[in-house]
């Protein structure tokens, strides 16, 4: 190592001045998981530069072996992680250890609870792994050459804000990170230690990770011979391909550990699938169903697919093209026979084999997802994350929508909870006698769902109805036709008809009620004039005297406010008003002349649409109206 040149000291982003105290100062519960994203860190560059040598070989430069080496120094209180992978460059050192832009640190910041052990487990769902070491060092120093270049690169900080760059000699390629204990870290510079942290977290690295082993020669009655220590490395860790061996010699706690390694996560996963697929096409799959969402779940840019191999040779982190994206929060690892080693994202995607893979492997998901919802209470925490997600399938996959269907949950009238526990299988399980179809209400909130007027018929008959309350929902149900044979209905569009449910002379008099109440229903409408699409009467109210409702195949309420929301323009759709022919209002309507006839009309549209989680054009004039109407 030479004298340093070209030296420069540069400022943190601000995000991570925040990120690096909230490492110095808070977060202590998990301190040994700096080591384990270091050596992830490390096989990560390793696996990076295996790929890009397999056009340009002159990258090995005559050492061929990616390894890993872990040492320690007591006396001076040191740990040093070094591998010999792809390295960095003057920029890449800048951008991946200066700015870490592309990681989310808003989000993480944002998520974050002030508990010191829920937090600590953040790091690694983040993509902030390397600056964890700041938990156990005052100071860290990364020295690192680029497999294609001559210039060695020094990076120094104490986590306060700033760090020094500098050009230095570095003989060997790949990344030296050199941590300077801090005093009450010092448990750490122990070759016992660290080999059990390798082992615990690092096992199943598909790189070798390597400690050096002293020993001291023997004479021949067995004693040590003073100065004559010999120092070799040693391999501490399996470094096998999980994936490859056979499922019977992996435990549970070797797949929860590979697991944490490719998802930095430091959750259990729910549910893992294991499968080797051979003949026309020959494959092997580890997918895991994770408990906890990553920060970019929701976004359009966010990190997601499956970690690709062809014949153990690693390719790229998230391939995408072998997963629907209703599945995006599955992780895991896919190693293929038949893939060309020269593949692209592009050439992927139009690949045939990739679309016999993504159909096979999106059914072992659904089919994962199946076995998990037997467990009742794992389902649920999976469900209260993902479930969102996996509403978005019947729309995006046609073919899978009834194993789909089957995993979805709701809440319903059963229950009467917020909670989202009912599967469609338990609906038509309850279904009453003669019920031929699946009832269903959209609205903005569980509230406005459960307590709406078009429920109170339904109640009466003891009809269960499922309470849609997410924004997703709309969406959902206008790709969803039927299930097990049972079509679904909205309550809040079209006529309502109960199938067989309603006896003959419960029709009669609803038909002899109807028609005594035509006259009102011609005034009302006249009194409306433009402002309603029809006016008509109901049975479908038992307590509320009047409700909106639109065309049966009309865009719903809250569907078009969310198109508003967003810009779109619609055409306008005037609602349909439903008079309870029994209600109170409704009586004293009918013998109401003159002005007040249009301004109680009035009132019980406007009522009508507010009950509806619908918004008034003019709530003055309702207002005005309904004072008018109290003093009278």
């Amino acid at each position: 190592m030479t004298t340093a040149t070209q030296e420069e000291t540069l400022g943190f982003q601000t995000e991570v001045k925040q990120l690096l105290h909230l490492m110095i100062h808070s977060l202590y519960s998990n301190r040994e998981i700096f080591l384990r994203e270091l050596i992830s860190n490390s096989a990560d560059a390793c696996d990076k530069l295996r790929y890009e040598a397999l056009e340009n070989d002159g990258l090995y430069a005559g050492d061929a072996e990616l390894r890993v080496e872990v040492e320690h120094d007591a006396e001076a209180g040191t740990v040093t992680v070094r591998d010999t992978g792809i390295g960095m460059n003057r920029d890449e050192v800048i951008q991946n250890l200066g700015t870490i832009a592309k990681s989310g640190t808003a989000d993480f910041l944002k998520q974050l609870s002030g508990e010191k052990q829920k937090d600590a487990k953040l790091i690694g769902q983040f993509g902030v792994g390397f600056y964890s070491g700041f938990i156990v060092a005052d100071e860290m120093v990364v020295r690192t050459r680029r497999a294609d270049s001559d210039q060695g690169i020094e990076w120094r900080s104490k986590g306060e804000g700033e760090f020094t760059i500098a050009d230095v000699d570095y003989a060997q390629r790949g990344t030296e990170i050199v941590l300077h204990l801090k005093d009450d870290a010092k448990e750490f510079a122990d070759e016992f230690r660290l080999k059990n942290l390798v082992r615990k977290y690092s096992d199943h690295i598909d790189v070798p990770v390597r400690m050096p082993k002293v020993e001291k020669a023997r004479d021949e009655e067995g004693n040590e011979i003073e100065g004559s220590e010999t120092v070799s490395w040693e391999t501490v860790n399996e470094a096998t391909a999980l994936w490859v061996r056979p499922k019977a010699e992996i435990g549970d706690d070797e797949y929860k550990a590979f697991y944490k390694h490719i998802s930095h996560d430091f959750s259990d996963p729910l549910i893992w699938s294991h499968n080797k697929v051979e003949g026309k096409l020959e494959y092997t799959s580890l997918l895991y169903v994770p408990e906890r969402a990553p920060f970019d779940l929701y976004q359009r840019d966010g990190v997601r697919g499956l970690k690709l191999y062809v014949q153990r040779v690693f390719i790229m982190d998230d391939a995408e093209a072998f997963l629907p994206l209703y599945l995006r929060f599955i992780k895991g690892v896919l190693d293929s026979r038949d893939l060309p080693l020269n593949v692209s994202r592009e050439l992927l995607q139009k690949s045939p084999q990739v679309d016999s893979m993504k159909s096979a492997l999106t059914k072992r998901g659904l089919d994962m997802l199946k076995k998990l919802s037997k467990d009742s209470e794992a389902y649920q925490t999976f469900w209260n994350t993902f479930g969102d997600v996996l509403k978005e399938g019947p729309a995006e996959d046609y073919a899978n929508r009834d194993k789909i269907s089957g995993l979805l949950r709701f809440s319903t009238t059963h229950t009467d909870s917020t909670t989202q526990d009912q599967s469609l299988a338990d609906y038509v399980g309850r279904m009453k006698e003669g019920q031929q179809k699946i009832y269903y209400i959209v609205a903005d909130g569980f509230k406005a769902a459960s307590h709406s007027p078009h429920l109170e018929i339904f109640r009466k008959k003891g009809i269960e109805v499922l309470l849609l309350h997410d924004r997703v929902d709309e969406w959902l149900m206008s790709h969803l036709t039927e299930f097990d044979g049972k079509s679904f209905a909205d309550v809040a569009k079209g006529d309502l008809e109960l199938d067989d449910m309603a006896d003959e002379a419960e029709k009669q008099a609803q038909q002899e009620t109807a028609k005594s109440k035509e006259d009102l229903v011609k005034r009302v409408r006249e009194a409306l004039g433009e402002e309603v699409q029809e006016v008509r009467v109901t049975h479908r109210l038992t307590d509320s005297p009047a409700c909106v409702v639109l065309p049966e195949h009309e865009m719903g309420f809250q569907m078009r406010r969310m198109m508003e929301a967003a810009g779109q323009p619609l055409p306008e759709v005037k609602p349909i008003l439903e008079l309870n022919p029994d209600h109170a209002l409704v009586s004293r309507l009918e013998g109401t002349e003159g002005g007040n006839f249009d301004d109680l009309a009035r009132i019980l549209l406007d009522q009508a649409v507010i009950a509806e989680g619908g918004h008034l054009d003019d709530p003055a004039a309702y207002v005005k109206r309904l004072n008018a109407l109290l003093s009278a």
